[in-house]
This record gives C-alpha cells, structure tokens and sequence, in this order.
C-alpha cells in the first residue's frame, strides 16, 4: 500500500513519519521549498523569532515524537509556572489559572467569583450554542467575557459569539472526558497534584522539529511540487503535480481547506464546494525587541481597550529569548488590517506595546498567515456534510483538534488506522 501525502506542514511530516512506523510506504508532496508549514523560525539580529506556534508543551504525543527523533537531548525547557495576564480596565490583570491567583486575581470581583462557583449547578452544551452564550451560562457575564473567552478565542482570533460549541469547545471538553461541570473536573485535576506539561523548545526554534522529520524521509518527500489535482485511477488515485502523475492506493490532505478544495475540485465538485464553506481568520504577528522587563507568559488584551494587538507572548521571559515579544493583532474583526504594509503594522505594534508597558520597542519582523487559523464559527455546519470518498482522508486543524499536540495525535491515529486489515 502507498499513500499520498499532499503538505509537508506538522501533521503531513508526523503523518509520514507514523505511516512508516507502520510499514506504509509513503510519498509527500510540498508546494513550498521548506517544511514545517505554520512551524517556522528566523534569527534576526542574533536573536530567534517564532513565526507560528511560539513554543511546545511536552504532552505525551508530543514526548514520545521527539524522543523517536532523537532529540530530546535538544530540548530547552521554559518557564512553565509563570502568570499571564489579561488587560482589563487600564490594567494587566493575572489570568486565574492556579488556586493562588483564583482567590487574590483582581480580574473578577467577589461577586464574579462568587458565580462561578455555581457552575456546577448548570447544564452542559445545548445545540446551536456559541461560546459566548455557553461560557456565560455557565460562569457569569464577568468571569465569561474577562477570563474564559480571551483565553480560548485569542487561540483562533474568533469572537466567541461567532463560534459554535459544539465544533469548538465542546469538542475539547469531550476529549478530556467532561461531560458534567467544568470546575469540578478542574478541581479534580487539581487535588490529583498532576502538574501541566512542561514549556519547551529548541535552541534555534521550533522549527527544528519539523526539519528532523523532513531530513529523515528526505527520499520521501518531494518540495517545490505543488499538488495541482487528485483523480480515480483504477481502485486508487493518482495526484497530479507539475512533474507528472504519480499512483498512489490512498491520499491524505493535510492542507488548508481552501487549498484541498482546490486540488479535489475534478474528482468530486461537491466535496470541493464544501471545503470552501469554511472560514478562516487571517494572522499577522509583529515580533518586536524592548528592554522592557516582563515576567510572565503574556498577556490578552480585551476588545474594549481598543487596541489593534490582540495579545502577545513574552518570549524575552517565558523562554528567555533576549528582548523578544511576540504581538498577534489580526483576527475576525480587524481583516482591514492585512491592507496595511508590514511597516505600517510595525509601527502600530510597537507604539501599542509602548502605551501598554511603557517601555519603547523595536519591530523585529512581521509576519502574515493567510488564510490563518480555522474560524470555528458558523461555516463549521458544513463538517457535518464533509464526506470524503473511500481512500481520502482529511488530516488537518479544521477537521480535528489544532495545535502541534492535536496535530502530531491525528496523524498517529490516521497511521494506525489505514494499517487495519
């Protein structure tokens, strides 16, 4: 059996990698020159910028990938028990993420944190629910709109009345197996001692991930050759490129949906059309340099302090990049802004970063994602009406869980499940 690989991204190198683990030959394709996809790191001016994901927890997927690589000796381990912060009211605000912060946080007042002690007392998700509307049944106005929604919509760049539950959130509580109230099962977790993954990178950035994986099967995996379509030969496939036909028995997409639906328009119109339902939010990351002394992970800024930059990451602290702070602006409510030039961005970044912690910056970089991050609003509907024909399978952020823990255990799933008889 042979299977295409269609994206050299996280989940199309993880995915090559479990699929030869289980004896599959494999053959990948990439339509840019290097791997990684979103997975990218540059060093300017001495120091390493993330232009993606900023750094990794050490999950047992994760663990168990980078040990089978042999780079665990690589790693470089961040500081895992530091504060973030949430800008509410002219101030940054400790998120309340331990039982410390939850009682002396001036983030929610008593009577916001009175509320959410009565969550257990609510029901679980109900049908058509966004997360707004959930999170605020279940926690109260103040502790939904200033804790819970920042922290989980600043992932996507979506706001949280746009996201339906049920493809979003409700997903994430399912997989850690909580159907009941969320507090009780936070308790639970708490009183079991069981601590968080460790923070983690690599000396040069994240990027050295994805590039073991691209040198291990670099007999494997074809750059520079973009996939232009798939189509039925036989009882498999054949994916079509610029240097020619190559027949495969399977194909597993792992690229954006706008991009799938491009490569499978001439094998089924309907599938393509339905792959293009999906929104997406576009990111633009400004990675700045100041001397600002900053101890923390980062922070989220609420909509209504009225800033362009949604959060940041404080790389100079959590990872002690020198001087490194990694501002996100961008999101569902602020797509004009991919109208600006990269300069233009830099300087909002930097001036907002001087009015928030009073310190000057220096723009570093500026980065852009396009088509960005899975919305996970109202065009999810169409996943229900996502049906491959048999031998397509889909290995992505849109159709699973995101983030390189989700994407590195999807692929291993997928591995071992086209290695069933």
């Amino acid at each position: 059996m042979t299977v295409g690989v269609v994206g050299a991204g996280i989940s199309g190198l993880a995915l090559t990698h479990y699929l030869q683990q289980q004896g599959i030959e494999t053959v990948t394709f990439e339509a840019t020159d290097r791997p990684g996809g979103m997975i990218q790191s540059r060093t300017v001016d001495g120091r390493v910028l993330e232009l993606g994901p900023q750094r990794l927890r050490l999950a047992g997927p994760v663990k168990a990938l980078v040990s089978e690589l042999g780079l665990t000796d690589e790693l470089r381990e961040g500081h895992t028990d530091q504060p973030l912060y949430i800008y509410h009211d002219g101030a940054f605000r400790e998120a309340p993420l331990s039982v410390r912060a939850a009682v002396t946080t001036d983030l929610l007042s008593w009577r916001g944190k009175l509320r959410v002690l009565a969550e257990p007392l609510t029901r679980g998700p109900q049908p058509g629910e966004s997360v707004e509307a959930f999170l605020t049944r279940k926690f109260g106005h103040e502790a939904a709109h200033r804790v819970f929604e920042p922290l989980y919509t600043g992932l996507y760049g979506s706001s949280a009345d746009e996201m339906l539950v049920e493809y979003s959130l409700g997903k994430a509580l399912k997989r850690h197996g909580i159907e009941g109230s969320i507090l009780a099962a936070v308790i639970r977790y708490v009183l079991q001692g069981r601590d968080p993954p460790p923070i983690v990178t690599f000396e040069d950035g994240l990027a050295r991930l994805p590039v073991a994986m691209a040198n291990r099967y670099a007999d494997r995996i074809h750059f520079d050759t973009p996939v232009e379509a798939i189509e039925s030969a036989g009882d498999g496939y054949e994916i079509h490129t610029p240097d020619g036909p190559t027949a495969v028995d399977a194909v597993a997409l792992t690229t954006p949906a706008p991009v799938a639906a491009d490569i499978l328009e001439p094998l089924e119109e309907t599938l393509a059309g339905t792959l293009r339902e999906f929104n997406y939010n576009p990111i633009v990351m400004a990675h700045l340099h100041s001397a600002a002394e900053l101890t923390g992970h980062g922070c989220q800024i609420l909509p209504e302090a009225g800033y362009t930059t949604l959060g940041m990451t404080w790389n100079a602290s959590m990872l002690d990049r020198d001087g490194v702070y990694t501002a996100y602006l961008g999101g569902s409510e602020r797509r004009q802004l991919l109208d600006r030039s990269d300069e233009e961005i830099g300087a909002i970044a930097a001036r907002e970063f001087e009015d928030l912690h009073g310190e000057p910056a220096d723009v570093l970089s500026v980065n852009r994602w396009e088509p960005g991050m899975p919305a996970y609003d109202q065009s999810w509907t169409a996943l229900d009406r996502l049906d491959p024909p048999t031998g397509i399978d889909f290995v992505t952020n849109y159709t699973e869980r995101a983030g390189i823990i989700g994407r590195i255990a999807d692929a291993k799933r997928t591995a071992e499940r086209l290695a069933e008889p």
